[in-house]
């Protein structure tokens, strides 16, 4: 009988794994869909050249100061979004959080959840950090339930510090704790199957 493989960075229905040159195309694909791009910062979409000097800076910073992550279906491997934890500043303990589902028919099924606790659970867990934020717009409704389903909270608002569509918009700032991150009830992702 074959042993079924664990990926080590899991949730009950997606694992992230590191990103491959191989998935370049894909991710131009979803940084040029419009339904994607409207949660993130992109103003316009990257050509397969931009993403791959994106890749190769990537390369240099993996491990450092980033981690980027492949969000992946466990049933099938394939690829639906992204998620990073980025700015690391190992003296305070502190990163920025970021997430993206660029697979639009995979949304509203709470892959991203899941996703996000087992990037919490990496940063929290294995890095030991102390403080994970995150920006949102606060036209991203979707993004903010989620943040708070996980246990982020509202830390404070840049006001007018985003230009999107002729006009501005806030942008929210949200964070979470270790201890914090410690008391909400879940599934410690290295104890799944």
């Amino acid at each position: 009988m074959a042993q079924v493989r664990r990926p080590i960075l899991r949730a009950e229905r997606v694992y992230l794994r590191p990103a491959e040159r191989a998935d370049i195309p894909t991710f131009t694909e979803w940084l040029a869909d419009a339904t994607v791009g409207e949660g993130l910062a992109n103003r316009a979409p990257w050509s397969r050249v931009a993403e791959e000097g994106w890749f190769d800076d990537l390369q240099q910073h993996q491990g450092k100061t980033m981690w980027h992550f492949v969000i992946c279906l466990r049933d099938d491997d394939r690829p639906i979004g992204f998620c990073a934890l980025e700015s690391i500043d190992h003296v305070n303990g502190s990163s920025e959080l970021g997430i993206g589902i660029g697979e639009t028919t995979e949304w509203d099924k709470g892959y991203g959840t899941e996703a996000m606790r087992v990037l919490l659970d990496f940063g929290f867990g294995e890095l030991r950090l102390h403080r994970i934020c995150l920006h949102v717009f606060e036209f991203n409704a979707r993004a903010i339930h989620v943040y708070e389903q996980v246990g982020f909270t509202h830390e404070g608002t840049k006001r007018d510090a985003y230009y999107r569509h002729g006009r501005h918009h806030d942008m929210h700032v949200m964070g979470i704790l270790a201890d914090e991150w410690a008391a909400h009830e879940r599934p410690r992702t290295w104890e799944l199957d």
